[in-house]
């Protein structure tokens, strides 16, 4: 009976001292202390278990990183040869111009020369003169447009090889952080549970990313496919009716064509610039946010015909900080998307304030509408936004009402 008392009292069970507690019973075969010892170790051993998948799962990740690191650093020096090859068909190419430029130079001065003595030259003379002339001139442009395309294949190298660059520092930068995680997994348990939660943490936003970048991905897929790819087609279509109608109608009805023709290369050509100034304008780097802004939303309003956007700039116009000139840029383009694509509104207002303690940005527009108060878990566009402004210990605030449009209200500190 009072080992009956005493198990009890382990179990945190209390009774009155007159309650009779002679039903209860020791498992048969275990006292008390060994059914809790017993607890424990498969406690002990499911977190061991857990523990060991997860080193492995980072193992595998660390020896992947490695090897992406490796392959960049491959990929690094393959590409700082062949710019190197570049480099010197580059100086090769500007040696041999400056030689045909005088060269240019010496047969315009002897054609000149033909030209006002043209009886004192036999025609096998002047003939020679004039295709030595335009031989050279042609050379001479050949020579540029190879110049030009090696200028544009050596900026296309180096924006890659600092991309790879960053990659590198990024995967170390990730090894380094990852050796510390194994560090805590091997480790004693005791801080076991902490490094765990961090752990799924990052794995969760990981993974956000990791979906948020598909995303972009199918969204680029489709606005290619359906835009310049589609254009593309009808080019080549276009061609070989141009072809066929010169044959049958004669030139003049063919220009007709060609003219057609330009139109439709002019319009894949703004479709492919929309897709990449969608991507990263390069106006953000050199001009700043405020100019680029104007420029965006004057582009997309042209995209848009039937939509009005409004651009107001009732602050200072001075540069910021690139990682301020980025999120707000990104804020703001990603609040427009939404109206336009989400809300169907035809008018768009975007007031933008910066001070030399804070920024505030408003985008209004007429749109639908939604219920700020239904949340759509599939949705991450608003969480993105709200996560983007949390880095710059800013907030933003979304005014809504079905029906009513929407008002997109952001305020970021400039000094903490």
């Amino acid at each position: 009976m009072y080992e009956d008392i005493k198990y009890l009292a382990e179990q945190d069970y209390w009774f009155p001292l007159h309650t009779k507690v002679k039903c209860v019973k020791e498992p048969i075969g275990q006292t008390p202390l060994e059914v809790r010892k017993m607890k424990l170790e498969l406690n002990l051993k499911s977190i061991d278990e857990i523990r060991e998948e997860m080193i492995e799962t980072v193992t595998c990740s660390k020896s992947d990183i490695f090897r992406i690191s490796e392959q960049c650093r491959l990929d690094y020096e393959n590409l700082t040869n062949e710019l190197a090859d570049v480099r010197k068909m580059m100086s090769k190419l500007t040696n041999e111009g400056e030689l045909l430029v005088l060269q240019v130079n010496q047969a315009r001065n002897k054609l000149a020369k033909v030209s006002k003595n043209f009886k004192s030259f036999t025609e096998i003379e002047i003939r020679e003169a004039y295709e030595k002339a335009h031989q050279l001139q042609m050379d001479l442009s050949i020579n540029r447009q190879f110049k030009q395309q090696l200028l544009e294949k050596s900026t296309d190298l180096e924006h890659r090889l600092i991309s790879l660059n960053n990659t590198m520092e990024r995967a170390d930068q990730l090894i380094s952080q990852i050796s510390v995680v194994m560090n805590y997994l091997q480790s004693d348990l005791k801080h076991f549970g902490e490094a765990y939660e961090h752990a799924k943490a990052k794995q969760d936003f990981g993974l956000k990313i990791i979906e948020a970048q598909e995303e972009e991905r199918k969204r680029l897929s489709r606005e290619i496919h359906d835009g310049p790819a589609q254009m593309l087609a009808n080019v080549i279509v276009r061609s070989d009716l141009i072809d066929r109608v010169y044959r049958e109608n004669g030139p003049e009805a063919s220009f007709q064509e060609i003219q057609s023709f330009k139109k439709m290369v002019r319009a894949a050509l703004y479709e492919v610039r929309r897709i990449i100034y969608d991507l990263r304008p390069m106006a953000l780097d050199d001009l700043g946010l405020v100019p680029t802004l104007r420029k965006y939303l004057r582009t997309i309003e042209e995209y848009h015909n039937n939509s009005e956007i409004e651009f107001e700039n009732i602050g200072l116009e001075s540069r910021l900080p690139a990682k301020y000139e980025v999120a707000l840029f990104r804020l703001i383009q990603e609040s427009v998307q939404n109206a336009l694509k989400h809300a169907n509104a035809c008018q768009i207002k975007v007031r933008l304030e910066i001070t030399n303690l804070r920024v505030a940005v408003m985008v209004k527009d007429n749109g639908v509408g939604f219920d700020v108060n239904k949340k759509k878990p599939e949705s991450f566009g608003i969480i993105g936004m709200k996560e983007r402004v949390d880095l710059l210990n800013g907030e933003i605030t979304f005014d809504s009402k079905i029906g009513k449009g929407t008002t997109v209200c952001i305020r970021v500190p400039l000094i903490n």
